[in-house]
């Protein structure tokens, strides 16, 4: 039985490709996965996200606000087949004041893709993730995108990412032309170039022509000067370009690079074959018993992100699970990590965005939805067998913080529930203030749109209008040691101490000048700007 098992588990590893989406705000990340699943055929026809009433909404912006601004402000999972393979696609959101929720995601996934815009290269929120990514040494794959624009130069990028991010590129597939000039991409793989032909907004799968690259034809179907110039450029990036190389990719030390247009679908089906050759399957995870590998015959996972009210009909909460290893099956009991308790896992879901249907079994690599009647936290492990705890994951500095009110005191019932239910999923940190005559929690987010949010869903989920009171800080930093440790200090000027949900204390500065001359005076004060992770203990309540 044990070796039917394994057997079974190895089987179903080998076909499961997990990933996410990383990129700047705009440059066409949710257009992408609308392809992706285009191509995937797990829908037949994408709707670009544009804050246009008569469009189809994307299929991975399901919230309300979302579809109204035309932004990604969720992370979600979409999962399909495709080739014979299972995929899980973590989206994640591009807007940078949610770039926790994407810290998260990225704990989930085993590789991402970072989406560059071919005008922009690299933006600040890029790196930011790519720095995410290497703390955990995801592979990633670069999609340039919006070739079918005027941008800048293939050779250009590929030298700004060798540059800034120190890692190796390889031109997977290399474009010709670009702007109004783009004919197509040449797959270094098959030696084939692939001419497209514009569809209707690239709503359908594209048309596809492919050519030898030396097919006497060539000529006929470009212009003289965009073929020699494209042969120029690649006889220079496979003279002086790196080898390709699987394990430097593996190890985030090398990034494959694919060209074209997601809104025309320009290379997407080139970049999802590729993908599925070069990614990660399902790998180990680091928990308190060593290493466990995915074919550990016990289940074992953990929640890395919460969503209240998806389906606002039902007031539900779903929390979003990794399977690590085992094989997960419905109605199963697990062991609770945190909490010690037994939990009977009844209708755990496949999630597509807002959709979902209940499923029987699922094994690592999937993300599984769980109803979370108020048991899971982020970061939480469950597991069946010997008892096992997965790293958590941990808080990020926020840099926005504001007194949450509710002025109307009817309502403080449904205004406790919303911040505590929002507070759990991670849509913004709660933390308080030290002197217990203010009771008033304090949104602590890393921007604007993340304060807007919160008092949206408050609004719309809940039914309670609130007013906010910014304060004038923009770090926090926990204190290692505790209260004990700040108490050593006595007084200390131009910051405030609050606490954070698990009560721990939290300085608030002006700014890093503030900070850096505090921890100037008192060297042995030790700050951190990443909260401790927490482990079998329940946050407090309003």
């Amino acid at each position: 039985m044990a070796i039917e098992l394994e057997s079974e588990l190895q089987k179903a590893v080998e076909r499961r490709r997990n990933f996410a989406i990383i990129s700047h705000p705009d440059a066409g990340k949710t257009t992408l996965t609308e392809k992706l699943l285009l191509y995937g055929g797990a829908i037949h026809e994408a709707g670009a996200v544009k804050a246009r009433r008569a469009q189809r909404h994307a299929t991975s912006d399901w919230m309300a606000m979302e579809q109204q601004r035309g932004i990604s402000i969720t992370s979600t999972v979409l999962q399909f087949e495709y080739q014979a393979c299972q995929i899980n696609l973590l989206d994640t959101p591009g807007h940078q004041d949610f770039s926790e929720d994407t810290y998260r995601t990225l704990a989930a996934a085993d590789n991402a893709v970072m989406l560059i815009d071919a005008a922009k290269g690299l933006e600040p929120q890029t790196r930011k993730l790519f720095e995410v990514c290497r703390m955990r040494s995801l592979p990633i794959f670069t999609f340039v995108n919006k070739l079918d624009r005027p941008g800048r130069s293939p050779i250009e990028l590929m030298d700004e990412i060798e540059q800034e991010l120190g890692m190796q590129t390889y031109a997977v597939n290399y474009p010709i032309g670009m702007g109004d000039q783009f004919k197509g991409v040449f797959d270094r793989r098959t030696r084939q170039i692939h001419l497209f032909e514009r569809s209707l907004h690239g709503k359908r799968e594209a048309a596809n022509t492919v050519v030898d690259l030396g097919d006497p034809n060539i000529e006929a179907l470009l212009e003289k000067d965009l073929y020699y110039q494209f042969k120029d450029e690649l006889e220079l990036i496979e003279g002086i370009g790196s080898e390709f190389d699987l394990d430097a990719i593996h190890n985030g030390q090398m990034t494959p690079i694919f060209f074209g247009s997601a809104m025309t679908n320009f290379g997407v089906e080139l970049f999802l074959n590729s993908f599925l050759d070069y990614a990660l399957k399902p790998g180990t995870h680091h928990s308190t018993k060593g290493e466990i590998e995915p074919t550990y015959p016990e289940f074992s996972g953990f929640v890395f992100k919460l969503q209240a009210n998806m389906d606002p009909k039902h007031r539900d909460r779903v929390a979003f699970v990794r399977v690590c290893s085992g094989k997960f099956e419905k109605d199963m009991v697990v062991s609770h990590a945190r909490t010690g308790k037994t939990v009977r896992l009844s209708r755990p879901q496949k999630l597509f965005a807002q959709d979902r249907e209940v499923i029987e079994e699922a094994y690592p690599g999937d993300v599984i939805g769980l109803n979370n009647p108020g048991v899971f936290a982020i970061g939480d492990t469950i597991y069946m067998g010997q008892k096992l705890e997965y790293e958590g994951i941990p808080c990020f500095s926020p840099e926005l913080f504001a007194f949450l009110r509710n002025p109307n005191p009817s309502k403080f019932k449904q205004f406790r529930k919303g911040v505590s239910e929002l507070r759990e999923e991670g849509a913004v940190q709660i933390m308080y203030s030290a002197d217990e005559a203010k009771r008033d929690p304090i949104l602590a987010a890393v921007g604007q749109l993340q304060m807007e949010v919160v008092q949206f869903r408050l609004q719309n989920e809940y039914g309670v209008e609130t007013t906010v009171e910014y304060l004038p800080y923009t770090v926090a930093r926990w204190v290692d040691g505790g209260w004990e440790a700040l108490q050593k200090v006595g007084r200390i000027f131009n910051t405030l101490a609050v606490k954070d949900s698990w009560e721990r204390p939290v300085l608030l500065f002006r700014n890093e000048w503030n900070c850096q001359q505090l921890q100037g005076d008192h060297p042995e004060l030790k700050l951190s700007a990443i909260a401790p992770v927490v482990a079998g203990k329940q946050p407090v309540d309003i």
